[in-house]
C-alpha cells in the first residue's frame, strides 16, 4: 500500500498535469509557425515600383536599353531605345558611328519647330511663324526652297494621325552661299535658327502628328551617306517605336 496521504496524491497529480502541459507547449513552439501580422505586406526584397510603369526619359548621358516616357507635348509618347544611345536635354537621342567616331551619325529629335524659313539658304531675318496644326508645318516645309521633300503620306502614331515626309537639300545649292554657311530648316525662335544642316549630305524623315489641333514634330536624321547601314536601320527603328497614347 502507498504511504502517501490523499493530499500528497492530489499534489502529485497536479505536478503531472503541469508537466504534460509544458511538454505540449514546447512541441508547438518547435513545430508550429506563427502567422504574420499582415500577410499582404511585401518582403524586403519585393519590388515597390508599380508593374507596367514606364520611366521618364533621362535628360542626359548614356541611357539603358528600354522604353521611356516623353512629356514634351500636350500628349505623352513612349519611345524604345537599344543600348548605346545618348540623351541630350530630353529632346534628342543620338548615337555615333564607331567607324566615324568624330562625326555626327544619327539622331532622333523633337524640339519646338514654330518658325520655318521660306528659303533654307536665305534664312536670316526670314523665319516665318507657322500655325499650330500639323498641316501648317507640313505645307511650310514642303514649300521651302533650297530643299526638296517627298510627298507627305498619312500615318498613324498610336492613337493619333499625322503625316510623314523625307527632307533633304536640293542637289545644286552651294552651302557656302547660304546665310552663315548653313541651311536652316526650322526653329523654335523667331530670330535664330535651331535646326540646320551644316553639310549638303544631311537628310531627314519627319513625322508630324496632330494632337487634337496641336502638333508634335519628330524627325530622324542621317548626317552623311557613309554611315553604317545597320546604324541607320537602328535609328529608324527608334523613330518607328514612338507611340502617342491618349488616356481620354
Amino acid at each position: 500500500m502507498s504511504s502517501m496521504t490523499p493530499l500528497e496524491k492530489a499534489a502529485q497529480r497536479s505536478r503531472h498535469l503541469l508537466l504534460l502541459v509544458a511538454i505540449a507547449l514546447m512541441g508547438c513552439l518547435g513545430g508550429c509557425e506563427s502567422a504574420p501580422d499582415d500577410a499582404s505586406l511585401p518582403s524586403a526584397s519585393s519590388p515597390t515600383t508599380e508593374a507596367g510603369t514606364v520611366p521618364p526619359l533621362p535628360d542626359s548621358d548614356d541611357i539603358d536599353a528600354g522604353t521611356y516616357l516623353v512629356t514634351s507635348y500636350t500628349e505623352p509618347f513612349e519611345i524604345t531605345v537599344p543600348d548605346g544611345w545618348l540623351s541630350d536635354g530630353g529632346d534628342v537621342l543620338s548615337k555615333d558611328d564607331p567607324d566615324h567616331p568624330d562625326e555626327g551619325a544619327v539622331i532622333v529629335a523633337w524640339w519646338p519647330a514654330d518658325y520655318v524659313p521660306t528659303d533654307s539658304c536665305a534664312w536670316v531675318g526670314a523665319l516665318v511663324e507657322v500655325g499650330p496644326s500639323a498641316e501648317a508645318f507640313v505645307d511650310a516645309m514642303t514649300a521651302q526652297t533650297s530643299t526638296v521633300s517627298t510627298p507627305p503620306v498619312e500615318v498613324v502614331v498610336g492613337d493619333y494621325s499625322g503625316f510623314e515626309f523625307d527632307h533633304s537639300i536640293e542637289g545644286d545649292v552651294d552651302i557656302t552661299a547660304c546665310d552663315r554657311d548653313k541651311f536652316c530648316l526650322h526653329s523654335g525662335f523667331s530670330n535664330e535658327c535651331s535646326r540646320w544642316y551644316s553639310t549638303q549630305d544631311e537628310r531627314e524623315t519627319y513625322r508630324v502628328v496632330d494632337l487634337n489641333g496641336q502638333r508634335a514634330v519628330i524627325w530622324v536624321t542621317q548626317f552623311h551617306e557613309s554611315i553604317n547601314s545597320e546604324l541607320t536601320r537602328e535609328a529608324r527603328a527608334v523613330f518607328d517605336s514612338i507611340v502617342f497614347t491618349s488616356d481620354k
